[in-house]
Parts: C-alpha cells; structure tokens; sequence
C-alpha cells in the first residue's frame, strides 16, 4: 500500500494549540488498548501525569477508569480524577484503534475539533497523545438506531446539523469526498490477505465495476450542484449524544469531518437508521425525510419549506446516499486487512455494496429527471 503517514501527536497538538487561547497540553506516551482495564491503569495515571502536570504528583488511587464504548475504530474511557478538595473531574479518553491511520486524516480532525468546540459542538479537546485525546465528559446517553427514527429527534438532529454545517473550518475549502473515495478506492484493490478465506472473498471483488460506478457517480453528483458544508460524515447513532434531562443533543467524534456535500452528510446519516446489521427497511421514506429536510432548511419556520427546494434535498440526498454506500464499503475492505477488531469487515463491504447496487437504479432515474425538468447539468 506503500508509505503512509502517521500523524505526529506532538506537531498536531502544536498546530492546534496555535489556534486556540491556550495551547494543548501534549505527551509523546501511548497506551496499548489491547491491555486490560487494570494494566491499562498505571499507564494512564502516567499519561495524564505528564499531561496535566498539577496532577504530578497524584496517587494512583485518587484515579478510576471505565469503559464507555468499544465502536469498531476506537476505545473511549472515562477517566475520574479525585482532587484535594474533594472535587471528582471527569473526561474522556479516546484511544484511537491501531492501523486507523490509512482511513483517517488525523491533522485534520485535530484542526477542527478546535473551531467545532469553539462552535459549541461535541466534546472539549484537552489534551493530545501518541495515539488518543483528552475531551470533556459529556453528560448524556448515547443514541441507539431506532432513536434517530423519531419525529422530535429526526427535527432536533436536523436543526443541529444546519448549525454545524454553517461552522467555518479554516483551510481549503475543497470538498474531499471523492479524493478520499478514491484513495479508499486505490488502497482497497491493492490489498494481501494472509487468511485464507478472507483471500477468497477478497478475490470475488469486482474492482473494474467498482471504479466504473465510482466514475459515473461522480459526474453525476457533480451535475447536482450541492452546496459545499463542512461535513460531520458518521452521522451515526453512535456519534450522536442526548441528555433526556435537559433535552440538550451533542454530536461527537468528527475524525471524518471534512468539506463536503450536504447531501453527503444527510444521505450518509440516514443509511445509518440501519445500524451495524444493515437493516435498510429502516432506511426513511419520503415523508420521514421531509420532515428532516424542513427542519434542516428553515429550523424556525419548518412549514414555509417550498416543495421545489425539498425535491431538491431529496434528488441530492439520495444520489450521495449512494456515494455514502461506496465510501464504507471500500473503507470496509481497508479495515478487514488492517484492524485486529472482532468485526466482519469484509461481509460489511457485501451489504454495503449489494444496497448501492440495490438503490442504483432508482436514484441515478430520480437525479436524471429531476436535471431534464428544471434544466440542470
């Protein structure tokens, strides 16, 4: 696959802090998320000894670890920190999962961590590592599938996501799907697998097909027009944090934010109404996605939404949805080599594929009649 970069936990930490009040704190240490919660613990007090350095001479006693959630690219931990007064601090400790480096641009998720926060959005970034970061502890429940289905969440999501796609990211401004896609796209086909069976799925991949679909998906989509956001691009249940008390919504984790289309990020959150099993009877119908959609486009007058400009988020939604199916796909494969994770990586990339070929069709006609009626492309 040939040489790939590591982030450096130290320059991007120094990148970021610049652009901040108060620079990162940031440490050169790791911790392997292979261990054990207890052997992970003394190799956590000592990160956070040499992070937050009032902390120095703390007794490991004073701190205590828990699991929050194991996704299928990270670890996050909440570390307490009890302090002379009394006082317990709470944060989060993210470890990234090992090899995620070939899918994920990490200067650029630290970047802009920096003005989401700034924004409002997500957790605080206090602290960068070798292979993690130190946030804030949010105080709320992580969402299930079957949440992001109902009405007031669907409208609240939709508000919340037009606030974040109006944040300004510095940088160029490039929309870097299709880059990423194709970089996917090239790791993907140049694959080795050792296990046997996994060879064996491997070699039933059409990688002509694929890039023939890639191609004309692209100049399709590029017909479209769609507004250029700064995108979240896992849009999932997973990412998306509530507090039922105070009916306050988080999103989380951007490590796959960058410029993008709208209708990407949208189209991409609703194939996640299917979760981890790929159920796209859930996926939502036309009506579910207007309602989405006029909350998204007039948060404070949802009703005064014209039919014309909810066509156009429909036509332009479920054309990226395609491209949505295509970008996990290919990631899918990069994963089934390169992540130790317990997941069916490679059987994902099927269900991924076989719905993109599934809703081929139905989409690429919708876009094509839509761009005959009002002249488009």
């Amino acid at each position: 696959m040939g040489a790939v970069k590591i982030w450096n936990a130290m320059e991007i930490a120094e990148v970021a802090g610049e652009s901040s009040n108060s620079e990162i704190p940031h440490s050169s240490l790791t911790v392997d998320h292979t261990l054990s919660l207890s052997d992970m613990k003394p190799r956590i007090v000592e990160l956070y000894k040499d992070l937050f350095k009032n902390w120095s001479n703390k007794d490991e006693s004073d701190f205590s670890i828990e699991t929050v959630s194991g996704g299928i690219t990270n670890l996050l931990l909440k570390v307490s920190v009890k302090e002379d007064s009394g006082n317990t601090i709470k944060m989060t400790l993210r470890l990234y999962g090992p090899n995620t480096e070939y899918v994920i641009n990490r200067e650029r998720e630290l970047q802009a961590i920096q003005y989401l926060s700034a924004a409002g959005f997500g957790a605080k970034l206090l602290g960068v590592f070798g292979n993690g970061m130190v946030q804030s502890f949010i105080h709320a429940r992580t969402l299930v599938p079957l949440d992001m289905r109902k009405p007031d969440l669907a409208a609240k999501i939709a508000k919340q996501l037009r606030k974040f796609h109006q944040v300004e990211v510095p940088g160029s401004k490039e929309p870097q799907l299709w880059n990423d896609i194709f970089k996917f796209f090239k790791q993907a086909s140049n694959l080795k697998f050792v296990d046997n069976e996994k060879c064996k799925k491997y070699e039933t991949v059409d990688f002509k097909e694929i890039h023939a679909e890639l191609v004309k998906l692209k100049d399709l989509t590029g017909r479209l027009d769609a507004p250029v956001v700064f995108a979240h691009n896992d849009l999932l249940s997973g990412n998306l944090m509530l507090n039922d008390d105070e009916g306050k919504l988080y999103f989380i984790d951007f490590e796959y934010g960058s410029y993008s289309y709208r209708g990407f990020d949208i189209g991409n959150h609703f194939n996640e109404y299917a979760g981890y099993d790929c159920d796209y009877s859930l996926y939502p119908n036309r009506d579910e996605q207007y309602h989405f959609f006029k909350h998204y486009l007039k948060p404070d007058k949802p009703q005064e939404v014209s039919e014309k400009d909810l066509e156009e988020l429909y036509v332009e939604t479920n054309c990226y949805m395609l491209a949505s199916h295509m970008y996990w796909a290919l990631w899918a494969l990069i994963q089934a080599r390169m992540s130790p994770i317990d997941f069916d990586y490679l059987g994902y990339f099927f269900l991924r594929y076989d719905e993109f070929k599934r809703q081929k069709e139905k989409c690429l006609s919708l876009a094509e009649s839509y761009l005959t009626k009002y002249g488009a492309g």
